[in-house]
C-alpha cells in the first residue's frame, strides 16, 4: 500500500477515529487503526470492539492495499508535523514508511487480517435528522447518565423516535433529564433503544452542530450514525429502560419563576460551603422571595436571598446543587420555571417558553 496526502486531511480523519481506541488493549491489534486504501480514498477504521468508528479522506492513490498501523503514534505524528506538510506513506509486510519533508518515521505494523470488524447495519429502520437537531438531544440530556451502575441500562442514554419526534432521556436514578425535538419524517412505529454511554459522548464529539443530515440505522442490537465522512456503529445496551414518563411530574401546585442566570450564580455562590459529600442546598420559597442556605461540617454557612415570580404556599425543600445547577445550564432561554408540590415528590424545571427539555429532581433531607 502507498499513498500520498496533506497532513492536514489525514489529520482530520485520524482525529474523527482516535477517540474510540483505548490505550490499554487486550489485542494488540485494538491498538492500531486499519488503513483500507481503495481508489483515491483512504478508509481509517478503529474499535475498541463496542464502538467502531470509520472516517474518510481523499488521498493520492499510487498502491492499494490494507494495513494496521499505531493509532495513537501515528496521530501524534501527524499532528506534530507542519500546518500544510506533504505526507507520503508506504506500508510492507511489516514496516510503515512514513516520509514528509525531512522527517522519516518507520513503524511496525500488524496483520490487517487480524483486526476485527463490527459489520454494517444491514437490516432494521432508518431515519434523518439534522447534526444541530442530534447535538442538541445530546448536549440537553448526557450529563444526567449514570457511570458504572450496576443497574447497567443507565449507564447510556434512550433513544425514542416515532413518527414525527425523536426524543432522549438520561438518568442516574436521582435526577433525570428529558429532551425532544420534532422530525420531518420518522419512523412509522415507536422505537426504543438505549446507547452506551461511551458512544453518546463520542457522537456528541463529531457532530458540529450544523444543517446537514445525518442518517440514523437502528438494527438488531447495534445502531450505525453516518455522518459526511465518518460513520459510527456501536452496540446498544440490552435492557429495558425505566418508564420515565411516570417520574415526570405533569403539575406542580407550586410555581416558581425566575432569571436564570440570575439563580444558577447564586447556586455557584452558595455551594462553595455546602457539605462536599453531599452538596446540598435547600430552598425556602414565600411569597416573592427565593433563599438559598448551604452548611457544611465546619459549621460555615451560606445564604443568599433573590427575588422572583412564586406562585403558592410557603415551602422548604432540599436539593443536590450541583444537579440544580446541571439542569439550569443545559436550558436556553432567560427565564426558567420550576414546579413543586411539597419537600418530598420531585421538582421538575423548564424554560419559560420553552417546554422541549425538562429536568426532574429528586429531593434531599438535609
Amino acid at each position: 500500500m502507498k499513498l500520498q496526502v496533506g497532513r492536514n486531511e489525514l489529520l482530520s480523519a485520524l482525529s474523527a477515529v482516535i477517540g474510540v481506541v483505548e490505550r490499554r488493549q487486550t489485542l494488540p491489534v485494538l491498538s492500531n487503526f486499519l488503513l483500507e486504501l481503495k481508489d483515491d480514498e483512504l478508509i481509517v477504521t478503529g474499535t475498541d470492539l463496542e464502538i467502531e468508528l470509520e472516517a474518510r479522506a481523499r488521498v493520492q492513490n499510487l498502491a492499494p492495499g490494507r494495513a494496521t498501523i499505531p493509532a495513537r503514534k501515528l496521530f501524534d505524528i501527524c499532528r506534530g508535523l507542519p500546518e500544510g506538510a506533504e505526507i507520503s506513506l508506504e506500508v510492507g509486510a511489516e514496516k510503515a514508511q512514513l516520509k514528509s519533508g525531512r522527517s522519516r518515521y518507520s513503524l511496525a505494523c500488524l496483520r490487517a487480517e487480524e483486526f476485527p470488524a463490527m459489520g454494517r447495519v444491514d437490516s432494521g429502520q432508518s431515519f434523518v435528522i439534522q447534526h444541530g437537531q442530534l447535538k442538541r438531544l445530546i448536549e440537553k440530556t448526557q450529563f444526567a447518565m449514570a457511570q458504572q451502575d450496576v443497574r447497567y441500562y443507565l449507564n447510556g442514554m434512550l433513544l425514542e423516535v416515532g413518527d414525527t419526534r425523536a426524543r432522549t432521556v438520561a438518568t442516574d436514578g436521582h435526577r433525570l433529564a428529558l429532551s425532544e425535538v420534532e422530525l420531518g419524517e420518522g419512523l412509522s412505529e415507536q422505537v426504543q433503544v438505549i446507547v452506551p454511554r461511551k458512544a453518546v459522548l463520542e457522537l456528541q464529539r463529531l457532530l458540529d452542530g450544523g444543517e446537514e443530515n445525518v442518517t440514523v440505522k437502528l438494527g438488531p442490537g447495534q445502531i450505525e450514525v453516518e455522518l459526511d465522512v465518518v460513520r459510527m456503529t456501536s452496540k446498544l445496551i440490552d435492557g429495558r429502560f425505566p418508564d420515565y414518563e411516570r417520574v415526570v411530574p405533569d403539575s406542580g401546585d407550586k410555581r416558581l419563576e425566575a432569571d436564570r442566570e440570575m439563580v444558577k450564580k447564586a447556586l455557584a455562590r452558595t455551594a462553595i460551603l455546602s457539605n462536599e459529600k453531599f452538596r446540598g442546598v435547600r430552598l425556602v420559597l414565600e411569597g416573592s422571595k427565593l433563599t438559598l442556605q448551604t452548611h457544611n461540617p465546619e459549621h460555615e454557612e451560606a445564604e443568599e436571598d433573590l427575588e422572583v415570580s412564586y406562585e403558592g404556599e410557603a415551602l422548604e425543600i432540599g436539593f443536590n446543587v450541583n444537579y440544580l445547577m446541571d439542569a439550569l445550564g443545559a436550558l436556553d432561554g432567560e427565564r426558567f420555571v420550576m414546579l413543586l408540590k411539597n419537600p418530598d415528590s420531585s421538582g421538575l424545571i423548564q424554560g419559560a417558553e420553552d417546554a422541549s427539555s425538562r429536568y426532574v429532581v429528586m429531593p434531599m433531607r438535609l
